[in-house]
């Protein structure tokens, strides 16, 4: 007898529109119509079925920024948006996970306190490439390095030297470089043109970091790929132009994966003067051109993967001076209900698509074989979606540690009603129910 039955869901897998799930030991056993009778059971009819949701971009910053965020709040707010599993970035946590001991040291953290699994990326910094191999060892799912400046002194960019050995050396790893495309050069010159006068003007911020920032970063990083026979994994693109430029590099060979985020689909440049710094990032949001473009190579199949890219700060840190206010969106929550929202209810994205965005593509990408997808035989974590039901985000609504997002007081069509993780339900009718810890992930190579 399995331990329990999801009944009666459309499931959001091709072929078999609508059937019962049995769970066992935290895996799928089976799937089909009329399965036999369990002691617990859920009544999924009129919802639909998602596999849960691997968000493969965002900073927890734990250890050492917990006031920032920590994994005990921000996974709550990943589970309450349909969320299973989540890879947490090397920065913003202190000390930056960079060699075997930190990355030890962050992972006993998100061990007591996580709710959701998780892993982990190891950095790439200048003078830490002869770590990479101790930390493929430890299981990281790749290596982030940055392009231009990451805000952080203890986590420098990768110059271009540095970019090239740490390509290399990932290759014999098997595992990717996940790269933030912005040129040092253009961006920190355009910064130093702006008279002092206008330099915390919204305008001055987005004129400092244009498309072409994007282009040149991105074509840099996909020809160093493509030398070193690495995977390469573009994070963030904004811009429809930088998924055309990524995708013409894996076209001559570049192994290359594509992802954006739910902001990038959402917000345009108008509405970081209308919200202020809480919609600052970097990359910064794009005019309505850019952002329909970006929507018409989605549509199209080019992107492969949507993260959240969920990097929060305290609510001083993101007020004042604007050039000054820490650039990063806290929106773990509300991947999906964007997605159906301005995906499936206004250009006709399907549901398949979407799931292949936020679940099947980011754990084939990352060697998780274990997740991201509804089969038998995989870790049992679900989504149940209500894919009609309409709410305004409140901040009442938000599980992060500080209610602070530019979604509040957004209407999206989509609602999460539960999540369930290798068979526990984590969260229901909006509040946590986990009572166990995540786990571990570690990718699987070859």
């Amino acid at each position: 007898m399995p331990d329990l039955i999801v009944r009666g869901g459309t499931l959001v897998i091709p072929g078999l529109p609508q059937a019962d799930i049995a769970i066992e030991d935290g895996k799928i056993s089976a799937i089909g119509p009329d399965l036999p009778g369990s002691s617990d059971e859920l009544d999924a009819r009129g919802l639909h079925v998602f596999p849960g949701l691997i968000d493969v971009h965002l900073h927890f910053n734990e250890p050492g920024r917990t006031e920032w965020e920590g994994a005990a709040t921000g996974s709550r707010a990943l589970a309450a948006g349909g969320g299973a599993l989540f890879f947490d970035m090397p920065l913003n946590s202190t000390p930056c996970t960079v060699n075997a001991a930190a990355f030890d040291h962050k992972r006993e953290a998100l061990a007591q306190s996580s709710i959701t699994d998780f892993a982990l990326w190891g950095g790439l910094i200048p003078g830490s490439v002869t770590e990479m191999a101790e930390l493929a060892d430890r299981g990281v799912v790749g290596f982030k390095a940055f392009l231009c400046d990451s805000g952080l002194p203890e986590f420098p960019r990768a110059d271009d030297l540095t970019l090239l050995d740490g390509l290399r050396e990932a290759a014999r790893l098997g595992l990717p470089v996940a790269v933030h495309a912005e040129s040092q050069e253009i961006t920190q010159g355009l910064a130093r043109r702006i008279s002092p006068e206008q330099r915390s003007s919204v305008r001055a911020f987005l004129a400092s970091r244009p498309v072409v920032a994007e282009l040149e970063a991105i074509q840099r990083a996909t020809l160093l790929a493509r030398e070193t026979g690495a995977k390469l994994h573009i994070v963030h693109v904004s811009s429809g132009c930088g998924v055309v430029l990524a995708a013409e590099a894996r076209a001559r060979g570049a192994d290359v994966s594509i992802e954006t985020c739910p902001h990038y689909l959402f917000f345009t440049e108008d509405d970081v003067e209308r919200l202020g710094a809480v919609a600052k990032c970097a990359p910064p949001l794009r005019d309505s051109v850019e952002q329909d473009a970006l929507w018409t190579q989605l549509l199209a199949g080019t992107v492969d993967i949507v993260a959240s890219d969920h990097s929060p700060a305290p609510p001083d840190m993101k007020s004042g001076d604007f050039a000054q206010a820490w650039g990063g969106i806290a929106g773990v929550q509300s991947t999906l209900p964007v997605l159906l929202d301005r995906g499936y209810h206004l250009r006709q994205l399907t549901l398949d698509r979407i799931s292949s965005l936020v679940s099947t593509a980011p754990a084939r990408r990352f060697g998780i074989r274990t997740k991201g997808s509804i089969t038998i035989g995989m870790d049992a974590d679900l989504a149940l979606v209500d894919i009609s039901r309409s709410a305004t985000l409140q901040p009442q609504h938000l599980m992060q540690r500080h209610a602070l997002s530019p979604y509040l007081g957004a209407s999206l069509r989509g609602g999460v009603e539960r999540t369930i993780r290798r068979g526990e339900t984590i969260f229901a009718s909006g509040q946590i129910t986990a009572q166990s810890k995540g786990k571990f992930v570690r990718p699987s190579l070859g």
